[in-house]
This record gives structure tokens, sequence and C-alpha cells, in this order.
């Protein structure tokens, strides 16, 4: 019944041929911020990288793994898991690269799988089975056509969420709204690690969270940066067997977080940048330099 379900997804999620402008009519892809160039480039075929976050999710792998045999580069950072998540992955995808560290969270183990990434592109899939792989082609594509960042949303039209509770769905919805309030953006979903990069971005994100809310951080710092993003529609399955590592007051707080902080570190920067235009040259000579 499940492989039904993924195949009509994926026959309403892989044509993504038209792009629609903000304010347009109602289209598949939202740009959030235009990119440069829409043109898919042929020069050379584009280098897939997927970063998965492990901690005691061996059972889930078995189920994942075999589905990403057509990606370039599988990267599994495994928390000192205690269930075999590690010869899970060498048992199934041998040519994987497995990276061991201390279980600090979700965001460091998704900054050391972007540190040792290869790829052009870098896809982000939870290791819980609650992310479509088949939903990845649509995620490239877009990269492909000039986008920085492509994020998945579950309340764009064709999206959806088998998993999202009540407390996280009235949470998330809120932290949308913030969000769009603070930075001027048109986000549906925030709160949702479905996100494929370029890894040539990755320096521009200044990325420094441990956990779940480094989601939100790759959001306003690409608004920061002034990159192109956009969401495409996303189906969140419910998560296989195990019990998620979300506490939703204690990382809700660390959305709220960053969120503020972001911006508030935003408008200095401005401010600053006001100072200086403003500052006779010769003054300037005179300042001491920022440390």
């Amino acid at each position: 019944m499940i492989d039904h379900q993924w195949l009509a997804r994926r026959a309403v999620l892989s044509p993504v041929e038209t792009l629609e402008e903000p304010g347009g009519t109602a289209g598949t892809v939202v740009p959030l911020l235009r990119a440069p160039d829409y043109t898919v480039s042929s020069e050379r075929r584009t280098c897939i990288s997927v970063v998965i976050p492990a901690y005691n999710e061996a059972e889930n792998l078995r189920w994942l793994l075999p589905q990403l045999a057509t990606v370039d580069e599988v990267i599994v950072v495994d928390g000192e898991s205690t269930d075999g998540t590690g010869e899970v992955v060498r048992e199934l995808c041998p040519h994987a690269t497995l990276i061991r560290q201390r279980p600090r969270g979700k965001g460091a183990a998704l900054r050391a799988g972007f540190a040792a990434a290869t790829g052009d592109v870098i896809v982000m899939i939870d290791a819980d089975g609650s992310m479509d792989p088949l939903e990845i082609e649509s995620f490239v594509t877009l990269i492909a056509r000039g986008f920085d960042i492509v994020k998945g949303s579950r309340h764009s039209c064709g999206g959806g969420s088998e998993d999202l509770t009540f407390i996280r769905g009235i949470g998330n919805r809120l932290f949308v709204r913030l969000a769009n309030l603070l930075y001027g953006t048109g986000w549906s979903d925030l709160c949702y690690g479905y996100i494929a990069l370029r890894r040539s971005a990755i320096h521009q994100l200044r990325l420094h969270s441990d956990g779940f809310e480094i989601e939100t951080e790759i959001c306003v710092h690409a608004v920061t940066a002034k990159l192109a993003v956009a969401e495409v529609p996303s189906y969140e399955l419910n998560r296989r067997p195990g019990v998620s590592n979300l506490h939703p007051l204690r990382d809700g707080w660390r959305v709220l977080r960053v969120l503020i902080r972001n911006r508030l570190r935003q408008r200095t920067e401005i401010a600053r940048w006001l100072r200086l235009s403003r500052t006779p040259p010769e003054q300037l000579m005179l300042e001491p330099a920022e440390r």
C-alpha cells in the first residue's frame, strides 16, 4: 500500500518544468529568492552527496540505504549508536563514508557530514524513514536551475505529513509566521530538514548550531547571505521503528533563539555599515580595526 502511495507522489512531484515567481499563480515550486539563472547546465553531470545523521537507527537504515543506490556519495554520521548502526552501514553500503562522533545533536552531525562531502550538491535526509528518497530528484533539479538552497515544504501544494503532531504543527506555523515577519520572506515551512544545497554555498551559511535548530539556521542565514532559495513540496511519512530525538520545548526554544539572534546581528551589521558610509575617510583611518 505504501509503495503505491510513493509512486503516486512521485508522479506529482517529479515535473518541475515551470517556475512561478513570488506573487504569481499557484505552482509546484515557489522561489523565495530569485535564482540568477534558470538554465540547466549540460557541461557535466551533477555529483550528489547525501548526508544522514543517525543515532540508533539501524533498522530504519536497512530500509533507507538500499534506496540511495543512484546517488554518488553517502555519508552517515553515527552518534556512537549502541544498536549496530555502523555495522548496518558497512553491510548494506560498504562504499559509504561512516563518521563516528560524540552524540552532540543533529546540527553537529550535519556539519561534520558537510565537511566530509565532496559532491556538487548535498542533500540532507533523516535516517528515520520519514523522508521519501524518490523526492531527491526534485530538489536536485532546482539546484541545477540556479538555486543555491532548495528546502522541502510539507505545507505547500502537493506536500503533507503523516508524522506532524498537533503540538509540533502549531509550533512550526508560529515560527513560520515569525520568520516571515522578521525577514520579509514567504516560507510555508521552516522546521523541516529535507534540504538540498550547493556545497559551494556552505561557507556562506556560517553554520554553528548543534541541535535540530540547524534547519532554521540554514534558512535564515541563507537570507542574510542573499542566496537563492526555493521551496519544493515534500510529503513526510511516519517515522519507522524507534523514538524521535526531538524535544518540542527544548528544541523550540533553540529555534526561537536562532530566529531572533540572527535578526539582531543582521540589524547590527546594517547599522555599522550605515555609520561607516557616513564617516569621512580620514576618520576611518584613525579608528581601530575590529577584532
